[in-house]
């Protein structure tokens, strides 16, 4: 099964670095680590085969300042979501 992500992010430099599940949760790993980014919105769309109908999605980001979690939700077979 595909499950397509599109994320905003508040600023650029993201880049995505896999998925990986926690229980029933599929869980997309994106880090910013630099030192200075564009301070403009920044859309990604990353799609993934998995083998099971995750229970909920989430963005997981990883600065160089620690990180935030944030749920994304489904509307018309994708997940969308936007860093808070």
């Amino acid at each position: 099964m595909k499950v397509v992500l599109e994320v905003t992010f508040r600023m650029g430099g993201v880049n995505f670095r896999g998925t990986r599940w926690e229980d029933d949760a599929l869980v997309f790993e994106f880090e910013r680590l630099g030192d200075a980014f564009i301070q403009v919105l920044s859309n990604r769309k990353v799609e993934v085969e998995v083998e099971r109908v995750p229970s909920r999605v989430l963005v997981e980001l990883k600065t160089k300042d620690g990180g935030k979690v944030f749920e994304a939700f489904e509307r018309d077979g994708r997940y969308l979501a936007a860093e808070p």
